[in-house]
């Protein structure tokens, strides 16, 4: 099944990431776009998640200076734009793949296309692999780890939901059960012409 390919794609991507553990470190991606056009995405799309969740633990620091804070915060910004392109990038894998799947009379609308809900999966496998650092913790109390142990079996069975309810609509959509209808991110924030503050700085 697709989810069982990218679930096993996202533990490497965080398990490669953890071996440096900064977020300045290269990128290279294991999968060539031509050959493993999905994986490719895949891969790409985890390790923006993988920084951006870094980014997000120094950007707490309350000690942090506030000029890096600023830099920060701007990296953080470009990271985000990052993930909603990929996020359409993978839509548009599938959508090219089912291109000539003519939908049923009866086929229905997802609630979300499929590289939205992939885009949960990805982050649903960061919040698996912190959390059992959390449970492997050798300075922390019982109680924190027992508590963190309960919150990892929920993610756990979480992505077991998730990863068959992707798989499921993937398959209606092959079978023309559903429909994919994708609509482009239109972030006005970070277009000179729909944000105003930007817009008076020209």
């Amino acid at each position: 099944m697709f989810t069982s390919k990218a679930n096993a794609i996202f533990q490497d991507v965080i398990n490669t990431y953890h071996v440096i553990n900064t977020v300045d470190q290269e990128f290279t991606n294991t999968y060539d776009e031509k050959e493993h056009l999905i994986e490719h995405l895949l891969y790409r799309k985890c390790w923006i998640d993988t920084v951006q969740w870094h980014y997000e633990d120094i950007i707490r620091d309350p000690k942090i200076d506030p000029v890096a804070a600023l830099t920060l915060k701007r990296k953080i910004d470009a990271s985000n734009q990052d993930r909603t392109d990929m996020v359409e990038y993978i839509d548009g894998y599938f959508l090219n793949k089912y291109a000539d799947v003519a939908p049923k009379d009866s086929a229905k609308l997802n609630s979300e296309s499929p590289a939205w809900a992939i885009d949960r999966l990805s982050i649903l496998a960061l919040k698996i692999y912190h959390m059992n650092e959390e449970v492997e913790r050798t300075d922390a109390s019982q109680s924190h780890i027992a508590a963190c142990q309960k919150k990892l079996d929920v993610l756990l069975e979480q992505r077991v939901d998730l990863s068959t309810a992707i798989d499921d609509m993937i398959v209606d959509i092959e079978n023309g059960d559903k429909y994919m209808k994708v609509y482009k991110q239109m972030k006005m924030y970070n277009d000179d012409e729909l944000n105003p503050v930007l817009r008076g700085l020209k």
